[in-house]
């Protein structure tokens, strides 16, 4: 019987390249800038960026913990062998927290239903809990409110099985409203003294990106660094201080040349005005390019040149106008952004933010760590 040879494998239409290179460059940023021992948080698959990728990178960094959102996440960095300790960043529910127990991840605090309840997980099992304390200075999502936590601290105390080594805070408007958030750090400042000063616990931290970018540590020995990991600053006058970390990329599948009065995409929001050559491109809001571009100036980058998206983005496709550029052919590469579109240029451009383009970026499109 004949043996049939290989199906050749099809190149991908669309991927993320990841500089690893660029990444760790922007860890020692971090790590700079803050003066302090450094937890990157890596929760929603490190920023759409892949979870057991960066993982394992950043595990090599000399870091003090990984910070994620839920206890999948942190199994998943378990299972890829990576043993670097683990920060649960939010409150957790009563069906997670034996398994927080058992592998010895670090909540933080919210209630004192959450403590009395690892207390005594902790102590079935005969273990003394690591744990931090979250204080609510103005966020208002979680954690012990700061002006009841010195009263409940006493309480706390008398939990034998938990070790409170640390107290962290959260800034919500660090990019947006600098009185406010120094309003926080004071507050922060006001309740560490009231809980025993900074010898009490070993671990301290407040800032993510914007806080350790624009604002003096204070008391704090740890920053929570996340989105200038990945190569944007929150604050636009750092941005020089990065490396892009991700290009997402496509390319060329069709070029045609349509007349004037031609439609293009749905609903015909676009229509020629003249004889325009159009490059058909194999990326969508399927793919995580976000919808919201349509109509409102979004360019591409090809050859060395910016061209503009036409029509609406479909969940496929996206349609360039590349008249301008004839030596454009099919299978050409396309940065859809990266180091010549940059990822904050095209939030802007989809009235969002650069946290959700990232992490929108689907499980179709490929990974490619270089």
């Amino acid at each position: 019987m004949a043996v049939k040879p290989p199906v050749a494998v099809s190149p991908p239409r669309a991927w993320a390249e990841i500089n690893s290179s660029a990444l760790r460059y922007n860890l020692r940023v971090a790590r700079e800038a803050g003066g302090c021992a450094v937890m990157p948080v890596v929760k929603a698959g490190a920023y759409g960026h892949g979870l057991e990728e960066i993982a394992r990178t950043l595990a090599t960094e000399d870091i003090a913990f990984f910070g994620v959102a839920n206890v999948g996440e942190a199994r998943r960095i378990r299972n890829a062998g990576v043993n670097t300790r683990i920060y649960l960043l939010g409150a957790t529910w009563s069906e997670e927290r034996e398994e927080i127990v058992a592998q010895d991840w670090t909540p933080c605090l919210s209630s004192l239903e959450e403590a009395r309840h690892f207390n005594v997980l902790a102590a079935e099992i005969g273990t003394r809990l690591k744990v931090h304390l979250a204080v609510d200075t103005g966020m208002g999502r979680g954690g012990f409110v700061a002006k009841d936590l010195p009263q409940i601290l006493a309480e706390l105390l008398t939990l034998e099985h938990l070790e409170i080594e640390g107290l962290g805070s959260h800034l919500p408007s660090a990019d947006e409203d600098r009185e406010f958030t120094l309003g926080q750090f004071a507050c922060y400042e006001k309740v560490l003294a009231e809980l025993g000063g900074a010898d009490r616990f070993r671990w301290r931290h407040l800032s993510s990106s914007a806080g350790l970018l624009g604002y003096e540590a204070g008391s704090c020995n740890l920053t929570r660094p996340g989105l200038l990991l990945y190569g944007v600053s929150p604050l636009p006058e750092h941005q020089s201080k990065l490396k892009t970390v991700m290009t997402l990329k496509s390319r060329v599948t069709l070029i045609r040349t349509l007349p004037a009065g031609h439609g293009v995409s749905y609903g015909r929001s676009f229509v020629t005005t003249r004889p325009t050559r159009v490059a058909t491109v194999g990326i969508g809001y399927g793919d995580g390019y976000p919808r919201h571009v349509s109509g409102n100036g979004a360019e591409v980058f090809i050859r060395g040149q910016r061209f503009p998206l036409i029509g609406r983005v479909t969940m496929d496709q996206v349609m360039i106008d590349v008249t301008e550029g004839p030596e454009v052919a099919e299978g050409d590469e396309v940065e859809m952004f990266g180091p010549n579109i940059s990822v904050a240029e095209l939030a802007v451009k989809a009235s969002t933010i650069s946290w959700e383009i990232f992490t929108g970026i689907t499980p179709r499109v490929m990974r490619v760590y270089l």
